[in-house]
């Protein structure tokens, strides 16, 4: 039964009993709210706020299994249905956009000026552009184009007591003062709700290219060798994305520690750079390249890897993880091999692939709960002793509080809270989905 105070706040037919009843990833809700416009997201919160009501923040769906230890809240507001271009200023290779937009509508609409956002994440007809930016969320090109927090310049943010505010701008060259976008940028929902961004494109490349180069099994040395021979010299590839065997084999179809670079510019500047590569990768490599279509193809089947917080098996023994890891760039042919042979030990099957230019590692995991669990736990220690870090960004509900999801709380844990504190004294929004517990 819906409380009749809330038909007070939105009109009858955007709020519902949520029926849903022990979603395998929580972050749930008891009430179901669909807010379609940042006037609604206002009451909503401003009403939570009033009667100590606690918010879930949903939309396209793909992040509910990372973080919160709180089966579910209150409310379960779905940003879903608030979604479109507000602004786009093509002169100025800027857009402004709300939030429950998935990145293939933004891409769709952008194609036909020649533009593009930058982000290759996974899953792009589901992830929304709000879940990605609260997520901080990016693809192996972040090598060159950067995260989630390197493009956008301005947000519209309602916090937990109904206000808005303003953050950065709607230009590129907007310097002035100190950057509040970044402090919204991969927090999780917990500091308030992003309602509109606007953010930095850039022009769709005139020419793409896709260089495999695949190492035969106990290479990851070579790799780390031609890598820092790549990054010294003056190429500027797009992704240097290693791939463990167990991937390679699904998306190029041999079973070889691989090696994906990307090159994106004028024809003859990929050409010229790919022919760089194939003069100086060491021998018994075997290389292929891809171009324009069919490297858009690739990349294509890449993006749907993994969990998207739909694909998740009701069978136990498919359970279904993916963690984070950051590390030196450099160590990651070897975190890779080293993840690999620890999956061996604990009975999980495990696909993975790592950036050896910008140190970030994905791991798609599947296997039965008590192996994952005990998989995650040695692989962050194996992270930890090389002065990196493991993040669970997917994981059931069930296992998150005994994992934990973000591992041992920073040196800097304080000023988190204290940020927390401010913006939110009430803890009302996502509480316990980001570190320590905020």
């Amino acid at each position: 039964m819906i409380p009749s105070y809330l038909e007070e706040v939105l009109p009858k037919e955007q709020i519902r009993v949520n029926d849903e009843m022990g979603h395998p990833l929580g972050n749930g809700g008891l009430q179901f709210i669909e807010a379609k416009s940042e006037e609604d997201i206002s009451k909503v919160l401003a009403y939570a706020y009033v009667h100590d009501k606690t918010v879930n923040v949903v939309s396209g769906g793909t992040k509910r299994g990372f973080g919160g230890e709180i089966e579910r809240a209150d409310i379960l507001l779905s940003l879903a249905s608030y979604k479109g271009i507000v602004e786009h200023s093509v002169g100025d290779l800027t857009m402004t956009v709300k939030p429950g937009t998935t990145l293939k509508e933004i891409t769709d609409q952008l194609r036909n000026h020649g533009q593009r956002v930058a982000l290759d994440t996974s899953w792009p007809e589901l992830a929304t552009i709000g879940g990605i930016v609260s997520a901080n969320d990016s693809g192996p090109k972040r090598l060159l184009y950067g995260s989630a927090r390197d493009l956008v310049i301005g947000m519209r943010i309602v916090y937990p007591d109904g206000s808005v505010i303003r953050t950065g701008g709607k230009v590129v060259k907007n310097v002035a003062g100190y950057d509040m976008n970044k402090l919204f940028i991969g927090s999780m929902g917990t500091l308030g709700i992003i309602s509109e961004i606007t953010i930095k494109l850039r022009p769709i490349p005139k020419y793409e290219g896709l260089s495999l180069l695949q190492f035969h099994d106990g290479k990851e040395q070579d790799i780390r060798k031609f890598a820092i021979q790549l990054l010294d010299s003056k190429m500027e590839p797009v992704s240097l994305e290693v791939l463990t065997p167990t991937i390679a084999e699904k998306v190029t179809g041999k079973k070889n520690y691989t090696l994906a670079i990307a090159f994106e510019d004028r024809k003859n500047a990929v050409l010229d750079q790919e022919k760089w590569v194939k003069d100086h990768f060491p021998n018994g490599v075997v290389h292929s390249i891809k171009h324009e279509e069919e490297a858009k193809k690739w990349w294509e089947g890449f993006r749907h890897l993994g969990p998207n917080g739909y694909n998740d098996s009701k069978h136990d023994a498919d359970t279904q993880a993916a963690l984070k890891i950051g590390s030196n760039n450099l160590d990651v042919p070897i975190i890779l091999g080293a993840i690999d042979k620890v999956a061996e030990v604990h009975h999980v099957g495990v696909e993975a692939h790592g950036g050896v230019g910008h140190g970030i590692s994905k791991v798609y995991v599947k296997g039965f709960p008590e192996d994952i669990v005990s998989y995650i736990r040695a692989v962050r220690a194996m992270a930890e002793e090389k002065g990196g870090y493991a993040v669970c960004t997917h994981l059931p509900f069930a296992l998150r509080e005994p994992v934990g999801v973000w591992g041992e709380k920073p040196g800097y844990f304080a000023l988190l809270e204290g940020i927390k504190q401010t913006n939110d004294p009430k803890n009302i929004m996502n509480r316990k989905r980001f570190v320590g517990g905020i």
